[in-house]
């Protein structure tokens, strides 16, 4: 590594407050958020400098890579600056294409495997205060059997969220059930949203069924959207996810298959089943209420062409009185206007009688 890259205070995170410590040598610090051992066993262990640097030079082939240990060790990244992009890009630990990977910051979602390690690209939420106005972002990692290096741009809850459940009791036994753990906390937001949304569709259902009269559906509407807008997003962030899990030219290795594909699997697949049955749920309800909507319009329609087809007869005969003409029938009686309107009435009732006999109303 070089030298050149300017030594940033490093702060370790082993599962307490962060205790701050010295300056790492040769920069290896730039964007290093956290960097412990993990063994199973046994409460989290801050790593030493020495260790991190001998971690990251670490020139093994993945050909080579060692076989799952007694212990490993977790190196997370913050990538906003990026001098920390240009550092993760460059670590000698990793091939050259999976280092770049590390670094990237376009969202997107990603499996890859040789027989000793496995990195990609994942979706999480950012820590926004409400679930419902949580944008979704991505992180990336890349994992040995000994290591693993997580990298992501925005604050990821679900990654503090794996790093909190590392107790003596529940470390995993490789770095796997670190991803497992953060994918299944991901999908368990998805499914709590879900969950709300639900409860939104339920209430909206509740209200198309008790409004008699059908005036008041276009707040209902609005919720119906909203709540298919949402899961539509969260489908398209899953469904990926599910694809490239099931990929069957994916070949993990042996020490990352229980965890990823006969775990997550499952907890990404039925996310995606809830979600599908959202939508099809508000699909359904918008259908409904779409022809609640149409039927009230042609409700009105009615009222409103009835309306004018009984005034047309009474609009003739006013006309026709109103014609400034000589000789004018009625024009020179003193009843002459309570006559006219006489006729106009007889003219609507007619009308009506007409329109009665042919079914028309």
């Amino acid at each position: 590594m070089s030298n050149t890259r300017s030594q940033m205070p490093f702060s370790v995170v082993a599962g307490q407050d962060m205790k701050p410590s010295g300056a790492l040598p040769h920069g290896i610090a730039n964007g290093l958020v956290w960097a412990i051992r993990a063994r199973p066993g046994e409460d989290p262990s801050p790593l030493e400098p020495h260790e991190i640097e001998s971690l990251l030079n670490d020139r093994t082939p993945p050909s080579n890579y060692p076989k799952p240990s007694e212990s490993w060790a977790w190196l997370h990244f913050d990538t906003v600056h990026s001098s920390a992009r240009q550092h993760v890009a460059t670590l000698p630990c990793l091939p050259e294409d999976v280092s770049a990977m590390l670094a990237e910051t376009e969202y997107g979602v990603m499996l890859e495997a040789l027989p000793g390690l496995v990195w990609g690209a994942l979706p999480a939420f950012d820590d926004a205060v409400s679930e419902e106005d949580r944008d979704i972002c991505a992180w990336r990692f890349a994992m040995r059997p000994d290591l693993l290096i997580t990298t992501r741009r925005n604050p990821i809850p679900v990654l503090g969220a794996a790093f909190r459940t590392l107790r003596a009791d529940s470390i995993p036994r490789s770095p796997a059930g670190v991803i497992d753990r953060a994918l299944r906390e991901f999908t368990g937001s998805v499914r709590r949203q879900i969950g709300k949304l639900d409860d939104e569709l339920d209430r909206a259902e509740d209200a198309l069924l008790l409004i008699e009269r059908r005036t008041d559906l276009g707040h209902l509407g609005g919720i119906v959207g909203k709540g298919r807008r949402r899961a539509t997003e969260l489908r398209r962030v899953v469904t990926p996810i599910d694809r490239v899990l099931r990929d069957e030219d994916l070949e993990l290795p042996e020490w990352a298959e229980d965890e990823l594909r006969d775990r997550t699997e499952r907890q990404v697949h039925a996310a995606l089943d809830d979600m599908i049955a959202l939508l099809d749920r508000a699909r359904s309800l918008q259908d409904e209420l779409g022809s609640s909507q149409a039927e009230e319009t042609n409700r009105r329609l009615y009222i409103l062409t009835a309306a004018t087809i009984l005034m047309f007869p009474a609009t003739l005969v006013t006309g026709f009185f109103g014609m400034n003409t000589g000789g004018m029938y009625l024009a020179s009686g003193a009843y002459g206007t309570l006559e006219a309107g006489a006729v106009c009435f007889i003219a609507m009732i007619l009308t009506w009688v007409f329109l009665k006999l042919a079914r028309l109303l």
